[in-house]
């Protein structure tokens, strides 16, 4: 049955980081949707398992030290105490012994004791691999959860390299795209043209889940479990070619799970720029250059920063590689939302700073802005 919380109990469970309060008032569901976003894998350890022998990779060649420097992230929260301090973190059974614990952020396995000693024997990911971060509390890349944020350190190609069923030219090109980097029309058209991994945070009443608008929310991540990570379930999307539908009397482990997901990653509210990161005076004045001289309003429209309205590559002044492999062949406007936490910026990652993006802006809209608009905008935008 369901239930609905007061907004005083949303206020408390987001204070014990539950989820973000005022986003959601369907508590059951939301909370649903954060245990199949951090623990759900929809399957996909026939993909991870019996294709990739990822198993195999992290239980012999592993250790915390280089899951941490691929961008792996530990939830310390789960963590027995003095654990780190005894660990060897050069260890893959270190690496292990935290799957046991379901403390690697994005990663689940199954751990088997055989002979007084733990087998890893099977592996699979969720939705948190790369849109949860942590707070580093306890070191860089241990700490408590940041569900929706995005993870620009982690290298999901170097990751997928590590197996053993690539081929030298597979590894290479998966190699060749970095950290905050992935491409999710690789295994698709063979082209290789990786994007910034973007958060999954603010995105209520936003229309465009995607960088080239393809669908919702809903939409991408269906098509993100079952293309991507390789779960167990039906996509189908001709615009784009692509067609993956289970077997008669195959169970559909994706599609039973999305409204509650979805509403989950809907719950999850942008967080707010760090004290002291901005000049307060600045960012008002910026407000002012945003919505007149910098034409910026214009498309990052209403209380999201966005509009509907998908744009051509030359319109924004951006490759158009990513969009044409897209449905709709254009870009959205991106919502603006905690920009300090996710350089670099556009979907190719082209700005690393946000004066690269005005200035970029500045020459594809032929902006007449003295330097002291320019100053005070890049300020709003540290603000937003």
């Amino acid at each position: 049955m369901k239930f609905k919380l007061s907004r005083c109990a949303l206020v408390a469970a987001a204070a014990l980081g539950m989820w973000s309060c005022g986003e959601s008032d369907d508590a059951e569901q939301v909370a649903e949707g954060r245990e199949i976003f951090r623990h759900e894998t929809f399957g996909d350890e026939r993909f991870w398992t019996d294709t990739l022998r990822m198993h195999e990779v992290i239980e012999t060649a592993v250790d915390p030290t280089t899951a941490l420097a691929v961008g792996l992230k530990v939830d310390s929260e789960v963590l027995p105490p003095g654990l780190l301090q005894s660990a060897d973190l050069r260890s893959p059974a270190t690496t292990v012994a935290l799957l046991k614990l379901n403390a690697v952020v994005g990663l689940k396995g199954t751990v088997v004791t055989e002979g007084g000693r733990d087998r890893l024997t099977r592996v699979g990911t969720t939705c948190a691999l790369c849109h949860s971060n942590v707070d580093n509390s306890v070191m860089p890349g241990i700490g408590r959860r940041l569900d929706g944020w995005a993870n620009p350190t982690l290298n999901p190609g170097a990751i997928i390299a590590l197996s053993p069923a690539l081929t030298p030219q597979q590894k290479a090109v998966y190699n060749s795209w970095g950290p905050g980097r992935y491409d999710p029309r690789f295994n698709i058209d063979g082209r290789s043209a990786p994007v910034v991994i973007p958060p999954a945070y603010g995105l209520r009443d936003v229309p465009s889940a995607t960088f080239t608008g393809d669908g919702d929310v809903r939409y991408w991540n269906n098509y993100v479990a079952v293309t991507q990570m390789g779960g167990q379930g039906n996509f189908v999307d001709e615009r784009i070619g692509v067609s993956r539908t289970l077997p008669p009397g195959t169970p559909d482990l994706v599609g039973p799970n999305l409204d509650a997901l979805e509403e989950y990653q809907l719950s999850l509210a942008a967080p707010a720029p760090p004290a002291g990161t901005f000049d307060s005076a600045a960012a008002q004045r910026g407000r002012a250059v945003f919505e007149g001289a910098g034409r910026c309003s214009t498309c990052h429209q209403g209380e999201r920063r966005t509009q509907a309205e998908l744009h051509t590559p030359s319109e924004v002044g951006l490759d158009g590689t990513h969009a044409s492999r897209s449905a709709t062949k254009r870009y959205r406007t991106t919502p603006l939302r905690a920009l300090f936490q996710h350089p670099p910026y556009f979907h190719d990652g082209s700005a690393r700073t946000l004066d690269a993006v005005v200035d970029h802006y500045v020459r594809v809209l032929s902006l007449n802005l003295t330097p002291g608009q320019r100053t005070d905008l890049i300020e709003y935008l540290k603000s937003i």
